[in-house]
């Protein structure tokens, strides 16, 4: 399974039976960045009746994606890790 695939199984299970949620996660796992500058994402998402979904995604510096997702997370250093807020 691509990376892409996985985070689109991720958002589809967060986003099962949800309105607006007030009890949205503030967190939805936790990213870490490489010596090298890779990010690596490892998240969760729960939907209803307790469906679980868990992916890692990995973004090396030459990913097309690599600054939407360092400025999502609002920066982030090599050895450092964070919490990764959800997509709205």
């Amino acid at each position: 399974m691509t990376a892409k695939s996985i985070f689109f199984v991720l958002l589809a299970i967060s986003l099962l039976g949800c309105g607006i949620r007030k009890d949205q996660p503030t967190s939805i796992g936790q990213a870490t960045m490489e010596r090298d500058g890779t990010i690596v994402l490892d998240l969760r998402a729960e939907g209803p009746k307790g469906a679980i979904g868990e992916g890692r995604l990995v973004y090396p510096p030459s990913h097309a994606q690599y600054k939407k997702i360092l400025q999502h997370l609002g920066g982030l250093k090599p050895g450092e890790v964070k919490p990764v807020p959800p997509w709205e």
